[in-house]
């Protein structure tokens, strides 16, 4: 996933801004892993174990204990740490795409730090872990859940990853504003870049949707057939999104798009992301469909409201995440919700899993724009978020990392590289 974030990533943004952007990508991952293994699985879990047998201070807030990992007593659960890794570091990568080619280093380190040591975790705690107030998985000393009946449904995480990283980017990108001319359309460095990049992420989805079944043998291989049908139905909401975006461009852009259908991939896989195991293939088309129109609607909304996020990741994330997780209370049908939560009851037809979904919602809402903005803001008047208009207009390859452009070498500073000339058509 990783690997196909940055694909897409550095094919979207300008050449002068292809090593700053590579760069993040390589870092969300680095110092996810690090703020994740000391503190943040420690908040998002704690000791891993549900209400009635927590030897900890777990609460349905927070996480709190096995800090580091070193209450692992056997070698059958560092798997959990692995695969919930790899989420928190796909969160931090959706932010650094709506801050994309202005955002200062020493910015963005704060912001990912924050984000994968605390703000993340704690959404996760709330939705997967056995004592969070929203988790399908929570029940108190009576058997019973905060949020009757069944909690709230994100299977592979719609809101818990895609909402958090999309409303974290959404406040990245107001408060480190537009980029120079982002009116006037800014064309990015590598189609070829885009659409492999959008091709490692499909194939990559079915790694987090269908891995997040969390034991493929068990169950007596039950587990392996849920796995099945998540990737059908990963597969028809991906595809669906593809082709509505297409035909969106073609009717209404008069030509056909790559950069829509690339987004409409994704719109369908974030849409289906919560709602995967628990709805039927036709089901999943619908989602797909709605996604793309959730995608494309968001998009020419949040450029009206003047907001730059070049690539596209709060539309794509933020509101097709909020589509996915709502998705749920309308197409999850209760045999589905039996076969993967053993839950069999009438929350459906009742409107109650409806309600628990839309309070997931706001509550994400609520936790992310909050603490993005006790970030983010300071960020800005502390002068950390924004490189220079100089900056800014040289490129971040030259004045954060020293590239060479040509045969002359930029300096780390933009005050080196002043002499080098024009190098803004890079």
């Amino acid at each position: 996933m990783q690997a196909g974030f940055a694909m897409l990533e550095a094919g979207s943004v300008r050449q002068k801004n292809t090593n700053n952007i590579l760069f993040k990508n390589i870092m969300d991952a680095s110092i996810g892993a690090i703020c994740f293994w000391l503190l943040g699985y420690s908040f998002a879990y704690g000791n891993g174990r549900y209400e009635y047998d927590n030897p900890g201070n777990d609460n349905t807030f927070i996480g709190s204990g096995n800090w580091a990992l070193r209450n692992f007593n056997n070698d059958d659960q560092y798997h959990l740490w692995f695969f919930q890794w790899t989420f928190a570091g796909a969160a931090a990568t959706i932010v650094s795409g709506s801050v994309a080619e202005r955002c200062r280093l020493e910015g963005y380190f704060v912001y990912t730090i924050v984000l994968t040591t605390f703000i993340y975790p704690i959404v996760v705690h709330w939705f997967w872990s056995g004592t969070g107030w929203a988790s399908a998985f929570y029940t108190n000393s009576e058997g019973e859940r905060y949020l009757k009946e069944n909690g709230v449904i994100d299977f592979a995480g719609s809101g818990v990853v895609h909402m958090t990283g999309g409303f974290a980017g959404l406040i990245g990108a107001i408060a480190i504003g537009p980029r120079k001319g982002w009116k006037e359309g800014i064309k990015g460095s590598s189609d070829l870049l885009k659409a492999l990049g959008v091709a490692i992420l499909w194939m990559g989805w079915y790694g987090f949707n269908g891995g997040s079944t969390l034991g493929a043998g068990a169950q007596g291989g039950s587990y392996i057939n849920l796995a099945s049908k998540v990737m059908v139905t990963t597969t028809i909401a991906a595809a669906v999104g593809a082709i509505c975006c297409m035909i969106f461009s073609r009717l209404v852009l008069k030509h056909y798009d790559l950069s829509m259908i690339l987004n409409g991939v994704l719109a369908g896989l974030v849409s289906i992301t919560a709602p995967c195991s628990v709805v039927e293939p036709w089901a999943a088309m619908m989602i797909g469909i709605l996604g793309s129109g959730v995608y494309i609607a968001s998009s020419y909304g949040i450029k009206m409201l003047g907001v730059d996020d070049p690539l596209d990741a709060f539309p794509v994330h933020g509101c097709c995440g909020v589509w996915g997780v709502l998705s749920v209370g309308i197409f999850a049908t209760r045999s589905n919700i039996s076969r993967t939560y053993g839950y069999d009851n009438d929350a459906m037809i009742s409107g109650n899993q409806f309600r628990n979904q839309f309070v997931a919602v706001l509550a994400i809402i609520a936790w992310v724009v909050g603490t993005c903005s006790i970030v983010f803001f300071p960020l800005r008047f502390a002068g950390l978020l924004r490189v220079s208009e100089e900056e800014e207009e040289l490129g971040l390859d030259a004045s954060e990392h020293g590239v060479e452009l040509g045969s002359k070498k930029i300096g780390t500073y933009a005050g080196d590289a002043k002499s080098v000339g024009n190098v803004n058509k890079v």
